[in-house]
């Protein structure tokens, strides 16, 4: 079960493609098992649209339901006693042994359930009216019904909500027998699916085992390695290079192998990659109000979405917008955007608040134009936070190198248009941002740095987002919606939000209060209950959830830090950079020393 990653445009959905035989390689051969099935669930799938969700799902039926019918056939043979019994009996053998591993007897609801599960309930509709999230989840389900000994998943858990994805990556661990060949942007979803991560990267491609939490180290370790190596080189070049320039014993035959020495090393300098992914956002100064819900209503088709909603958001609010499909998220962001008007109570802006929405369709770009027409406008030059910069060094830190600026957008790849679409984005002078489905196709380099990028600015944000990992690194609060005109408030990240839902199912209250919260004022959203009590006070269960997620923090950026450390260029003038590095790096190191001790405490007396 591999995950593969690597940045955007590096080649994973086309070699994905070439193993699904799709599409030809230029070299080299791709061997397959004689009789393997293999399965590719395409980012943009087509189908006839006459047919309706529960045909085209029931279609990957067919292998099993052709066994079947074959295994009636013989069973009904050797009842009339007609043709050669032994070799009708050694038939039945193979066919039974082949039904099971098709999954048994019983099929036929698997269609029906399965696009339940995915959030298709009428699978009686036609699949001409659907969307292209609903055709989606309709490829995703025919492939798993059709028990492939391959998945070849390409994005699967876009246009999924949160719960969806938890039930896909349990039926992948639980039920799915097959190799998984994935490629994601979800982070979580990786490291619960997936033992080996196989990175394309612009110098080769290696491998990792374990989940997405491993590659991370072994990356750090791979790169910290090479970063060593490319000092020794750096400094057995200023030698013999010195040595070469003032000796005249350099030209002479002895010395030639000191000479080839140098050039080798020469050679051996690392491939050049691209400059580090930096964004940023032009921002606008913002008073302590930056949006008012009051009493709001949303309906659509007469169906109550929303109802009796109130919300107070204040400077440094970071809210992540969570729920299943349909239940009203990008409703929401719309009536805040000012896009739609609500059914009843109204939206209140800040005097000063200024948005900037990334809708999910990306619908700000224009694909007739080139990336540099798009993001420019016409201009050559744009204005950034009070300073003029050229368009192309701009869009150098979404990683265009001079020649891409010029690729027309209609031609770009699904994680080039989100960078071009943030691009553009970030330009505008904003304090409130309203992302739907920000993550969608970016690769993980691009999706730190936005998720830094966040942080650094202590940007005011509404999020819908299915990525569990970004709503943990910037999320201050989760709002879940539940499509019947309710929602809940949450006071910290996804996972904390989950946790608080664990602990309410568990049951500790009998009726929940509503919530209290310094940036919320609901009109019926409810808190979640407090759990029993156990070795831990609530508060303490909260803590221990949230050192661990400090620690883990932690540990990532020392390792960071040592990496940088590696790097000569930071001891140069004085070395002051190095110093200071190392001064984080020690100042960390006992922060991290003392939220284990605290951990530790915690985890015993839990267990105690």
């Amino acid at each position: 079960r591999i995950g593969l990653v690597g940045a955007n445009g590096t080649g994973k959905s086309t070699l994905a493609k070439i193993l699904a035989g799709l599409e030809h390689s230029d070299s080299g051969e791709l061997a397959i098992r004689r009789g393997a099935k293999v399965a590719y669930l395409d980012q943009d799938p087509s189908f006839d649209p006459s047919k309706s969700a529960l045909e085209i799902v029931s279609s990957g039926l067919r292998e099993w339901r052709g066994v079947l019918d074959r295994l009636e056939q013989v069973a009904a043979e050797l009842k009339d006693g007609a043709g050669d019994l032994d070799a009708l009996l050694e038939e039945q053998a193979a066919l039974t042994e082949e039904l099971e591993r098709l999954g048994g007897w019983d099929r036929d609801h698997e269609a029906r359930s399965t696009l339940n599960q995915l959030g298709v309930a009428d699978a009686d509709r036609t699949v001409g009216g659907m969307s292209g999230g609903e055709l989606r989840r309709v490829a995703l389900a025919r492939l798993l019904v059709s028990r492939p000994d391959l998945a070849i998943l390409d994005e699967p858990t876009n246009h999924l909500d949160i719960e969806t994805i938890e039930w896909l990556e349990q039926h992948l661990g639980d039920r799915f027998e097959g190799a998984i060949l994935l490629i994601s942007h979800d982070r979580y979803f990786i490291d619960a699916v997936v033992d080996r991560v196989v990175e394309i990267a612009r110098d080769g491609v290696f491998s990792y085992e374990g989940g997405w939490f491993e590659y991370l180290e072994g990356k750090a370790e791979r790169e910290a390695q090479a970063a060593r190596t490319e000092s020794n080189r750096q400094n057995f070049l200023r030698t013999e290079l010195e040595w070469l320039r003032r000796s005249p014993k350099a030209r002479t035959t002895k010395s030639k192998s000191r000479v080839d020495r140098a050039k080798a090393a020469i050679a051996a300098k690392p491939k050049g990659g691209r400059a580090a992914l930096r964004i940023q956002a032009m921002t606008e100064r913002s008073g302590n109000r930056i949006v008012e819900l009051e009493d709001l209503k949303l309906e659509i088709a007469g169906r109550t979405l929303l109802e009796g909603f109130s919300l107070h958001m204040v400077k440094g609010d970071r809210i992540g917008i969570v729920g299943p499909n349909g239940a009203g998220k990008t409703t929401l962001l719309e009536a805040i955007a000012g896009n739609l008007e609500p059914s009843g109570g109204r939206v209140v802006l800040g005097k000063r608040t200024e948005i900037a929405y990334l809708d999910q369709k990306r619908s700000g770009l224009i694909d007739e134009e080139n990336i540099f027409e798009n993001v420019g406008g016409g201009r050559d030059r744009v204005d950034f936070n009070g300073r003029a910069m050229d368009l192309r060094s701009y869009l150098a830190r979404f990683q265009f190198s001079p020649e891409e600026v010029r690729k027309p957008v209609a031609a770009l790849s699904g994680g080039e248009r989100a960078r071009v679409a943030l691009a553009k984005l970030l330009l505008r002078p904003a304090n409130l941002f309203l992302f739907d489905e920000p993550t969608n196709d970016l690769d993980a380099m691009t999706l730190g740095a936005l998720e830094q990028s966040l942080l650094d600015l202590d940007a005011n944000a509404f999020i819908v987002s299915h990525d569990r990992h970004f709503l943990d690194r910037v999320a201050t609060h989760i709002l879940e919606l539940d499509g019947n005109g309710n929602a809940t408030l949450y006071a910290g990240d996804y996972s904390t939000c989950r946790a608080l839902k664990r602990q309410a199912d568990h049951g500790a209250r009998e009726s929940a209060q509503p919530a209290e919260n310094e940036a919320a004022d609901f009109g019926r959203s409810r808190a979640p209950s407090k759990p029993k009590r156990t070795g831990l006070t609530y508060g303490e269960e909260l803590e221990l959830e949230k050192l661990t997620r400090e620690i883990e923090a932690l540990e990532r950026e020392i390792a960071a830090i040592e990496e940088a450390l590696c790097d000569p260029t930071v001891y140069e003038g004085g070395g002051e950079k190095g110093v200071a590095l190392a001064g984080e790096r020690d100042a960390k190191n006992a922060a991290l020393e003392a939220k284990m001790e605290r951990w530790m405490e915690l985890e015993e007396k839990r267990g105690g």
